[in-house]
């Protein structure tokens, strides 16, 4: 994914949700405060959770990329 903030989707969302159920949602990598907090976050807070889940590539939203 690219670094600039902008050239991303607006959110890591890919409606595959699963915070009701677990710490980190299997469909975008978040945790359920970033989901909720998400339109609340500077830019900086929202690239350090881009570049986790990235980093961590457990998410069905790069599982999907890596193909």
């Amino acid at each position: 994914m690219p670094s600039d903030l902008h050239d991303r989707p607006d959110s890591p969302c890919i409606g595959v949700c699963s915070t009701l159920f677990d710490d980190v949602c299997k469909g975008c990598g978040r945790t359920a405060m970033e989901v909720s907090n998400w339109v609340f976050m500077s830019d900086d807070e929202k690239r350090a959770v881009w570049s986790r889940i990235e980093r961590e590539g457990t998410a069905v939203r790069f599982k999907y990329d890596k193909l």
